[in-house]
């Protein structure tokens, strides 16, 4: 029996099945990948943009302003206006979209997230809206600032494509 628990015990250290047992005890084989602060805040900021999405898609407007920062300095630029405080910008998107069927149904891609600092983020993509009677699309540009709440938009440029 020692003869054959040696053999095993050297065949685990020669194999390298045994540095795979420690580290599968330890919990580090499966262990997630440690994410840098700046690719965990690029998700933390894509999970913003897909929540407004979400909040959108539900005829959610309120939803969908809480991607903003609930600031007086907040400002949104869209074709040559610009809009600035959260109550001002929501203002501006409840005057343009009434309900559901006014909002229609928007998807976001070629979204790209650059940092900034570890309390700020530009963010670029383009943005497509299905609807009753037509299809409008665009780019925006964002400015997000890590804020007591997490991630928010603190300037949004958003332009639609000629039709």
């Amino acid at each position: 029996m020692k003869a054959s628990r040696r053999f095993n015990a050297r065949w685990l250290v020669n194999s390298g099945a045994l540095a795979c047992l420690i580290l599968a005890d330890t919990g580090c084989v499966n262990a997630p990948v440690s994410r840098s602060p700046a690719s965990s805040a690029e998700a933390q900021i894509k999970t913003v943009l897909q929540n407004q999405v979400l909040a959108w898609n539900s005829g959610d407007l309120i939803g969908f302003m809480d991607g903003y920062a609930r600031l007086d300095t907040t400002r949104f630029v869209s074709g040559g206006t610009v809009t600035q405080g959260w109550q001002t910008v929501f203002d501006r998107y409840r005057a343009r979209y009434t309900n559901a069927a006014t909002m229609g149904h928007v998807v976001f891609s070629e979204v790209q997230v650059e940092m900034l600092s570890a309390d700020a983020g530009f963010v670029t993509g383009a943005w497509q809206l299905a609807r009753t009677g037509d299809a409008p699309s665009g780019r925006f540009t964002l400015l997000f600032r890590r804020l007591s709440g997490g991630w928010r938009i603190v300037y949004d440029h958003t332009s639609a494509a000629e039709p």
